[in-house]
């Protein structure tokens, strides 16, 4: 798959799923941009690969303008969208939630991923492709993971509004949501060895008795943002190894 001459976006490119697809866009010669909150961790990131470096928080609205702004005038249009960046929040029962928990999670999940698009609609090149990342746990029903799951579900349902709005202009909207995905989050909150422990029992949740890459997510994005995914648009693409039969 040839990407030569696409300008590509990646929310959240400084580690994860979000640097292992800016990686793989790049294997395939697209221009790519990776932002972050965090300047050294995002630039690091960018020389490693070869992207372009942005510092931005796709919770905040003001930060997405400017993005856009910047971007508008070094590269002009956008063929790719990647709009990846998220967090877990904490984990609690619906009665001993928090608000500052809650808006956390929804600012940069819902909110975040929203204005994103939002904002980013007239940047787009027609025939455009946007991919939003979700989770396995929108159409999931696990305990203290509600306001998680809410922000999940949140994006796939605006994913397919959009894809209705921007039928037109051909541009495709599309969602993934991965299962249990193996980065380095559990390592930095409880050591590597408790992490492989966690991983291990999380793989025998599922069929396929397997933990998902980023590297996987990364080639599906790929795939929804070439030539051979034109037809495709409003859809979910389940990556969880059967967790949810």
């Amino acid at each position: 798959m040839d990407l030569k001459d696409k300008i590509a976006i990646v929310t959240g490119g400084n580690s994860g799923i979000g640097f292992a697809t800016a990686k793989e866009l790049i294997k395939q010669s697209a221009t790519v941009i990776i932002t972050g909150r965090r300047k050294e961790a995002i630039e690091k990131a960018a020389a490693e690969i070869g992207a372009v470096p942005f510092v931005a928080d796709q919770a905040n609205v003001q930060d997405i303008v400017e993005l856009g702004n910047l971007i508008k005038q070094q590269f002009g249009k956008v063929d790719i969208l990647f709009i990846n960046a998220g967090i877990t929040g904490e984990p609690s029962l619906i009665e001993n939630a928090s608000e500052e928990n809650f808006d956390a999670v929804m600012d940069i999940n819902f909110k975040g991923a929203y204005f994103t698009l939002s904002r980013f609609i007239p940047l787009l090149n027609d025939s455009a492709s946007v991919v939003f990342l979700s989770s396995n746990t929108a159409t999931m029903r696990s305990p203290q993971s509600s306001i998680y799951q809410a922000s999940k579900a949140a994006v796939n349902s605006i994913a397919k509004t959009a894809a209705a709005e921007l039928a037109y202009r051909k541009i495709r909207v599309n969602t993934i949501s991965p299962g249990p995905t193996r980065t380095n989050v559990l390592n930095r909150s409880y050591g590597e060895e408790s992490a492989n422990t966690i991983w291990d029992n999380l793989a025998n949740m599922v069929p396929l008795k397997k933990i998902g890459t980023p590297e996987d997510v990364a080639k599906m994005v790929v795939y929804l943002s070439g030539e051979n995914a034109t037809y495709i648009t409003g859809a979910d693409f389940l990556m969880d190894g059967g967790m949810t039969l």
